[in-house]
């Protein structure tokens, strides 16, 4: 067992509680329902990840996240990701400018939509796999290469992205090195009949106020850090790796990998599931996660990085389906 956090850390867990409610109570004022979606968001939020808004158009995934970044008071930017996009329109390029004092000229790097807090990457498949790949080191490393320089990202810089999975037409599929940087993967449905009729009387009359700033860059970031900084139990840490390892073929995967599956989650999705049980734990108030934490947000991490075979397929079997049936099989002890 880890030692039990320290007194600023449990201030910190304290004071996340009220942050939370804050949130929900201001994203609310736009968002009606989701309130899966909307914890999923905040796992990966204050687990300082990237997430991608998986469902068809109409469901208020980009006004989400623009509500999201209001009520955190951060800097935001919003790229609409179209298959004209340019790599150097997302990272920044360089201009050549001219002194009129004395007529030398010297190249000046602009920066791009990147370089803000909380990015917005609407319809992230909708670009060529060459502007997707100009995401990576920024997603990973927080940092971006142009211009022969490499240029610090402000923290925090996370990617919030949406993506179509009906429309194939004018889409590219994203890689799975980039899939991978995404701790989660949100798969965002329908609303229910009352929630709908919330929403049709709430948008065809007067708009309601905007979401507030009820937190600032240091306070996030300093949740951030205590969420990384709180215990894990050993058998949280197991659990997490032997679902991980359990999602990849090989001669001891249980029989749904081994029938359905081509390549499972790597070491990332070891890391995201005992991440995301932390967050999901800190979010309720409790210092240290269980296996309840790993198992609520198993899907969402593992999801996307099942890449399944032609039997699958021809079968109608679903990555989620997959991940269902691993919970069921891989013992949590």
């Amino acid at each position: 067992m880890s030692p039990s956090p320290d007194a600023d850390d449990g201030a910190l867990l304290d004071r996340l509680g009220g942050l939370r409610r804050a949130l929900l109570e201001q994203v609310g004022r736009r968002i009606v329902g989701q309130e899966a979606v909307i914890e999923r968001m905040l796992v990966a939020l204050f687990s300082r990840g990237h997430c991608l808004f998986v469902g068809v158009p109409g469901l208020a995934k980009t006004l989400l996240v623009t509500s999201t970044a209001q009520a955190l008071g951060l800097r935001s930017g919003r790229v609409q990701f179209t298959p004209d996009l340019m790599p150097a329109d997302i990272t920044g390029t360089e201009v050549l400018e001219e002194d009129k004092a004395t007529g030398t000229r010297a190249l000046r790097f602009v920066p791009g939509p990147l370089f803000t807090n909380l990015l917005l990457a609407d319809e992230v498949n909708r670009t060529p796999p060459r502007t997707q790949a100009a995401l990576l080191q920024a997603m990973q490393e927080g940092q971006v290469t142009a211009g022969g320089r490499t240029w610090p990202l402000e923290a925090p810089f996370q990617v919030f992205a949406t993506q179509n999975p009906i429309e194939q037409e004018g889409t590219y599929p994203l890689p799975e090195a980039q899939l991978d940087r995404f701790m989660l993967a949100v798969e965002v449905g329908y609303p229910s009949e009352s929630e709908e009729i919330a929403i049709v009387e709430r948008t065809v009359g007067e708009l309601g106020p905007e979401p507030e700033p009820v937190c600032d860059r240091a306070t996030l970031l300093a949740m951030q850090a205590m969420v990384r900084r709180l215990p894990t139990n050993d058998d949280v840490t197991r659990y997490a790796v032997r679902l991980a390892r359990a999602s990849r073929p090989g001669p001891d995967a249980p029989e749904v990998v081994r029938r359905y599956v081509q390549w499972g989650g790597g070491p990332r999705a070891s890391q995201y599931l005992a991440l995301g049980a932390k967050a999901r734990a800190a979010l309720e108030g409790r210092a240290s996660p269980d296996e309840r934490d790993v198992r609520a947000i198993a899907g969402d991490v593992l999801r996307h990085r099942v890449l399944l075979n032609f039997s699958a397929e021809a079968e109608g079997i679903t990555p989620g389906e997959v991940v269902r049936r691993l919970l069921e099989q891989v013992p949590s002890r």
